[in-house]
């Protein structure tokens, strides 16, 4: 199947796709109620269960390859930066958000399957918070904090998704000349009435900040009464939530509170960051969330529907095997040229991309198959293992584990944050981190308050690169996305240079909200699909 014939199969596909009923009859219902939750740990447990098993739904809308729930959306995002590439051979599903196409704008299915995920998502953590209402043993109300803590994070993505920030492209005034700079999401609880959900406006960055800090302080409340710790890390535990304090405080750009609470995640968690041994290990490199560092994970299991097919975050993300979209098609996931050589040689992570030829590190990275590594592009990731480092079965290499939140994140956190308002003592933190946890040759070559923060963000980029946190990044801190430059290995369509943040990060939401939502009536986010001309003469990079 080759790329033309892929992109008129999928445009055709993703017509509009309108509903005929109101959102109480679009949400899926779980069934569950407060009548049915016993006061053994296993009543609570069966409905518990319902929040991590979301996040691996797939197909929400029709048997789509980008469809496959909170993993998709990752790379979806990733593939909107600077960093990661999935390489074009007519399977590259997620060519659609790095090309920009019309296929993103609000009356197409991708809009709307996203859109819609996410607020089930959050539905999955009201359903457990109605079932926990009053809850009094100590299992119950950690199950409590966890759905809080479940809710607040996908409420922060979808704010940081969805806000609307300025940008060079795309105008905030809508269709109906409403100006929507800043307002992130409308949230749904289980208290809010008929008529509440039908007026129900987005939120104003501010008041969605306090929004998320009450859930998230409400599950460390409910932690430090006693409800029990998680036993299992698909579950947030309190150092998660004073990790996602440290995020919210980091996105309202409140630095002290940033900083204070990452190095409250780190004091609470205990946690090492990953060794070099762990980083690129052939069997179980970021695949297994047993790792000291890891403290939140989605975890796929050989019975999960996404692992017996090829609609799945491995499939993509693992190259290695002989299967999937990755190891069969060659749709894979490449670094971008111009950080991969901003990585230090001495740096460890740079093994964890193929090498160019006659490259000093080239064939020193740790392959599976050395045979197969020959038919990777340059630039090619080799960071997301599959399981055990199988390479015959499916079921078994696609069971992998996701960090959704690593410890180290929290002392990037810390050394931006402290830099924003002492450059020195941001400088003094990203030297420790990496001198201690990556390469001890490493310094920071700037001593400025911009120079620190982007050398911070810069190291970031690396340690995070495939996972969750550069498109927010990018988006937060204005920063720009520059792909058409002298030698880049950015697919010709989508060689886009911006000044300051990309519009198409302000993703379109499903215009039929408006439909039964007065309150976003005329302030949903313009369209952004098919607006930014790709550059194809190298005289212009």
């Amino acid at each position: 199947m080759n790329n033309i014939f892929k992109k008129l199969t999928v445009a055709a596909i993703v017509a509009p796709l309108f509903l005929t009923s109101c959102v109480e009859d679009t949400f899926p219902t779980s069934g569950v109620t407060s009548e049915q939750v016993s006061q053994n740990s296993k009543g609570v447990e069966a409905i518990l269960s319902g929040m991590p098993a979301y996040m691996k739904k797939y197909h929400l809308w029709g048997s789509y390859s980008f469809n496959f729930g909170y993993p998709s959306l990752f790379i979806q995002m990733n593939v909107q930066t600077q960093d990661m590439i999935n390489n074009p051979t007519g399977y590259d599903w997620f060519s659609f958000w790095s090309e920009v196409s019309t296929n993103l704008n609000s009356n197409m299915l991708m809009s709307q399957t996203n859109w819609y995920y996410l607020n089930f998502q959050v539905r999955a953590a009201n359903d457990v918070i109605t079932a926990m209402e009053g809850a009094e043993t100590s299992y119950a109300m950690g199950a409590l904090a966890q759905a809080y803590l479940y809710r607040a994070s996908t409420y922060l993505d979808m704010a940081r998704i969805y806000e609307f920030l300025p940008n060079e492209t795309i105008s905030p005034i809508t269709s109906a000349g409403n100006d929507v700079t800043g307002l992130t999401v409308p949230v749904n609880t289980p208290e809010m009435t008929a008529e509440q959900l039908s007026n129900n406006p987005r939120l104003p960055h501010k008041d969605m900040v306090t929004f998320l800090l009450n859930d998230i302080q409400t599950a460390i409340d409910l932690y430090d009464a006693g409800g029990e710790a998680p036993s299992s890390k698909v579950y947030p535990s309190k150092a998660v939530a004073y990790g996602l304090m440290a995020r919210v405080h980091l996105w309202d750009e409140n630095y002290p509170e940033a900083s204070k609470y990452a190095k409250m995640a780190i004091d609470q968690a205990g946690a090492t960051p990953l060794t070099k041994e762990e980083w690129l290990s052939t069997t179980d490199g970021f695949n297994n969330s047993s790792v000291s560092s890891w403290l939140w994970s989605i975890e796929y299991e050989q019975e999960d529907d996404p692992v017996n097919t090829s609609d799945c975050w491995t499939s993509f993300m693992s190259p290695e095997t002989p299967f999937g979209y990755g190891g069969q098609y060659a749709a894979y996931m490449c670094i971008d040229k111009s950080l991969y050589d901003r990585i230090s040689n001495a740096d460890f992570r740079k093994l964890a991309f193929k090498a160019p030829e006659g490259h000093p590190l080239s064939g020193r990275e740790p392959w599976l198959n050395a045979s197969k590594a020959a038919e990777y592009e340059p630039y090619t990731s080799i960071k997301f293992r599959p399981a055990g480092g199988n390479l015959t079965t499916r079921k078994v290499a696609y069971a992998t584990a996701i960090p959704l939140m690593r410890i180290e994140e929290m002392y990037f956190i810390q050394a931006e944050a402290e830099a924003h308002n002492s450059p020195s003592t941001g400088k003094q933190l990203i030297e420790s981190f990496m001198q201690t946890y990556r390469y001890q040759s490493y310094t920071c070559p700037f001593s400025d308050v911009d120079g620190v923060v982007d050398e911070i963000i810069l190291q970031k980029r690396m340690e995070f690169w495939g996972e969750n946190t550069s498109f927010f990044d990018f988006k937060r801190l204005d920063m720009d996305v520059i792909r058409a430059y002298p030698g880049t290995n950015w697919p010709d369509t989508q060689r886009f240079n911006t000044n300051g943040r990309p519009g198409w990060m302000n993703w379109p939401f499903v215009d039929y909200e408006g439909e039964f939502n007065l309150g976003v009536r005329g302030y949903l986010n313009p369209n952004v699909g098919d607006q930014w001309t790709p550059i194809t003469d190298e005289s212009q990079e």
